[in-house]
């Protein structure tokens, strides 16, 4: 029997295969200008991928200007942003972690200030604001009453072109990860939930049409994103909000048409959806859902959201009910957090790839 714990053992994907279990979730910084790369940016994906994780996929980043959250988000609409993501994936993958990066579009929940600056939506009277745009003209609300903009046909092939060309430049950027937004309440699961999408034409009604928004993207993103490199997306197949049975189900079957569509893994969340959710938080409360998820759909899965604890994140892995473990909060406040779970789970020597730089010049100097 192995006396590795189940965290720290490899995880292949289609080509890749991650040095652990250990992932970083997308996490966003809110430092952008017009949705490009900075020194923050620099400095922090690099550190993160050095502290041991197997895989950092880079914060939310918008396939169009209007798809941002905050004027603070980073983007990829546009090729003069490449350049700043090819030196955050290569740092990414010099220090030894797959570099990954998840796109995704805002919808109603676009156009809102920082969080240190409210957390909640930009006056239309301040010229940072913007229009933004959803399934229905169905605010958010609470903090977030902007009306959206009901899209028409034209705006969902726009943005589904977005999403290609955000995939594009992703992998023009060197990046080997790609995952798709599809959750908490952003444009693509607010075409799925009942809460936002009362639309009467063919992306409305029923689960096929609620769903089909989301596998157009899908089937478009996959016909430019190589066979050989994951294609992920983060989905919130619940929304604790009275009707979870019906979510679930109808979020499984979801899955199994990603799964046909040629998704590769799905980061199992919470829809976000609606204001008035009452959400049990706790250690690993997601776990179980996506171990459901896993077995019914066939797609291996990760999840987020209390997994930090040590014995936790473990014990999602060797119960088969993760594959792989986000953990967000506690790389921020440390990232070399990797190192802390190998201690506590009784791991002394974690083997980390090594920068191949590096090793080049360790093993020049331990020979001279």
């Amino acid at each position: 029997m192995s006396s590795t714990p189940a965290l720290f053992t490899p995880f292949s994907l289609k080509d890749l295969t991650l040095r652990n279990r250990i992932a970083v979730p997308p996490m966003c910084q809110y430092t952008a200008r017009e949705g490009f790369i900075n020194d923050w940016h620099d400095a922090h994906y690099t550190s993160l991928a050095r502290g041991g994780a197997g895989l950092v996929i880079v914060e939310a980043t918008g396939v169009a200007p209007e798809g941002r959250i905050t004027p603070g988000c980073l983007g990829l609409w546009s090729d003069d942003h490449i350049a700043g993501h090819e030196n955050i994936a290569r740092s990414i993958k010099a220090a030894g972690a797959v570099p990954g990066i998840q796109i995704g579009h805002a919808g109603r929940k676009a156009s809102a200030n920082l969080p240190w600056e409210g957390d909640d939506h930009i006056p239309d009277s301040d010229p940072r604001s913007w229009q933004t745009i959803a399934p229905s003209a169905i605010p958010f609300g609470a903090g977030l009453p902007k009306v959206p903009k009901e899209m028409s046909l034209q705006d969902i092939e726009r943005v589904k072109l977005d999403f290609v060309s955000a995939a594009e430049r992703a992998l023009k950027a060197g990046y080997e990860w790609l995952e798709l937004h599809f959750a908490h309440g952003y444009l693509e699961q607010s075409f799925f939930s009942v809460h936002s999408n009362l639309r009467t034409d063919q992306y409305g009604g029923d689960l096929a049409g609620r769903s089909r928004f989301l596998l157009e993207t899908l089937e478009a993103v996959r016909k430019v994103w190589p066979e050989r490199l994951p294609l992920t997306a983060r989905f919130g197949v619940i929304e604790f909000d009275g009707r979870d049975e019906e979510t679930l189900a109808e979020s499984i079957e979801l899955a199994k048409n990603f799964k046909a569509g040629g998704l590769d893994m799905l980061s199992v969340s919470v829809g976000f959806s609606t204001p008035t959710a009452k959400i049990p938080w706790g250690p690993a409360f997601l776990a179980p859902i996506a171990q459901k998820v896993r077995q019914e759909s066939g797609l291996p899965v990760a999840s987020a959201w209390g997994i930090d604890n040590p014995q936790v994140a473990n014990q999602t892995i060797e119960d088969s009910q993760l594959d792989l473990v986000m953990i967000g909060k506690a790389h921020l406040a440390n990232p070399h957090y990797p190192y802390e779970l190998a201690k506590s789970l009784s791991l002394e020597k974690p083997d980390w790839i090594l920068p191949q730089s590096y090793a080049h010049w360790l093993a020049s100097y331990r020979t001279s």
